[in-house]
């Protein structure tokens, strides 16, 4: 299992305090560094990071300008952006950097959690056994629907699930509920313990 390396760059140290506390104990190994330049050359320098926390407003520097720098030294690690002013402007300019979350300040630690393991998850990265068990579950469904052929809308008509719910279980972006689970053992005439793989 990939141990999730988060940098957080942020000119606010008790945002920088807040996350280190909330997600080192979730199994992230977080840096934090409060000057934006300083966290460039960290990612100059080569090391590794999965996931980038991004301040929107820093003095010297937006943390979307930042960004175009980082893209040039490392285009594929995900970034989150933070911002207490939200707008259109910025959020489209995000897009464009390829952001993987726009998030509010306010926001609770639920949500950064949510947050960081859904792009983790979009990013290959496997954080928590849960998440492995979503993979495996996705996997599964997916090869017993191919083995019989079996499209997603048949799906939905079978289990009676939306072809958008049946779609994110099989990404494991959507945790399915036992019940869901049972119709989708049904639908695909397995026994709902095969879709669990080895766990």
């Amino acid at each position: 299992m990939s141990r999730l390396r988060v940098l957080i760059i942020d000119d606010d140290v008790k945002v920088c305090e807040y996350l280190q506390e909330l997600l080192t104990p979730d199994g992230c190994e977080v840096v934090a560094i409060n000057d934006p330049s300083a966290g460039l050359e960290k990612l100059k320098a080569q090391e590794t990071f999965h996931i980038l926390i991004l301040d929107l407003k820093m003095p010297g520097i937006t943390g979307l300008e930042l960004l175009e720098k980082i893209r040039k030294v490392d285009k594929d690690i995900a970034a989150i952006i933070l911002t207490a002013y939200p707008s259109l402007e910025s959020a489209t300019d995000a897009i464009n950097l390829d952001v993987s979350a726009y998030m509010q300040k306010p926001f609770s630690g639920e949500d950064m959690r949510e947050t960081i393991a859904r792009v983790a998850r979009k990013k290959g990265i496997v954080v928590r056994r849960e998440d492995e068990l979503h993979i495996t579950i996705g996997q599964r469904i997916r090869e017993e629907r191919r083995k019989k052929q079996l499209t997603l809308k048949q799906m939905h008509k079978r289990a009676g699930l939306s072809v958008s719910l049946l779609s994110q279980i099989e990404r494991a972006e959507s945790s399915a509920s036992v019940s869901s689970l049972f119709k989708i053992a049904n639908a695909l005439d397995v026994r709902i313990s095969e879709l669990f793989g080895d766990f």
